[in-house]
């Protein structure tokens, strides 16, 4: 019997730990599992974090990091990779140095520099590295509103179009900035996708109350699954922001602060049908 399990397309998942599940690997296995990919990953730091905010970040080895990539992409034929929380400017040119090798792989990066409860994920180093060395070798990156003005060194402009085409001038191909940062917007959420030579693609959902821990984990990754399908970045981009726009609207919480996406939604819906 057919198995179509068998030919399911695997996504490479590199990004810290969260032990609360809401964001981070967790959330990256989830999200590229619910949307028709199986979830292989590479840790970059462990971290003591919960729906509140993160008290700690501690990052691995470099070489302890490398190598669970390497076992990944030595043993399976990966048609995407996610990055997340790097953790470390030793943890960025680990990367770097492992991405050069496997070009022809799509690179999806969501810039992690800011935990959601405020607390500081990234260094001015830190900062230029992923600009210098990351940002060029990646197919899309998703930043919101602020992470947009931070990555472009541009936070007195208050022109998204002119943080978008500073990020794509520093190589990478394509620029998802989502709006829900976007204090001049209460009542949507607009999500901007820039590409060089393109028309910008402008896609927009409800604003939703509350505050949601994992949300930019959750795109990104179902973003890497849906073209690690094969999906053009158009489709994939409609698709994975509908996903996730769900994935919210439907979300719950697990702990005193922030809600956690809903990243089941639909299976769990197919279920009690």
């Amino acid at each position: 019997m057919h198995n179509e399990n068998e030919h399911r397309p695997v996504v490479l998942a590199i990004g810290g730990h969260d032990p609360g599940g809401g964001a981070g690997i967790q959330a990256d296995i989830e999200a590229i599992g619910a949307n028709g990919c199986h979830p292989t990953t590479a840790l970059t730091c462990l971290t003591v974090q919960d729906s509140c905010n993160v008290s700690q970040l501690i990052p691995l080895a470099v070489e302890h990091l490398t190598a669970q990539c390497e076992a990944v992409l030595e043993d399976c034929t990966v048609t995407a990779i996610k990055i997340g929380l790097l953790g470390s400017c030793q943890a960025i040119d680990g990367v770097t140095r492992l991405l050069k090798t496997s070009p022809q792989i799509p690179v999806i990066l969501d810039p992690v520099l800011a935990a959601g409860g405020g607390s500081e994920l990234s260094s001015e180093q830190l900062l230029d590295k992923i600009r210098e060395e990351l940002l060029p070798l990646c197919m899309l990156i998703t930043p919101n509103t602020v992470e947009a003005a931070r990555l472009s060194r541009d936070s007195s402009s208050a022109s998204l179009d002119r943080h978008a085409q500073i990020l794509l001038q520093l190589g990478c191909r394509s620029v998802l900035i989502t709006g829900t940062h976007d204090e001049n917007e209460p009542n949507r959420v607009i999500n901007r996708l820039y590409r060089a030579d393109k028309q910008t693609l402008i896609r927009q959902h409800p604003r939703l109350p509350g505050e949601y821990h994992g949300s930019g984990c959750t795109l990104a990754a179902a973003l890497a699954a849906r073209i690690g399908r094969g999906e053009s970045l158009e489709n994939a981009t409609r698709n994975a922001l509908d996903y996730s726009w769900n994935c919210l609207q439907q979300g719950y919480r697990t702990g005193r602060c922030q809600s956690i996406p809903n990243r089941w939604f639909e299976a769990l819906s197919n279920n009690n049908r």
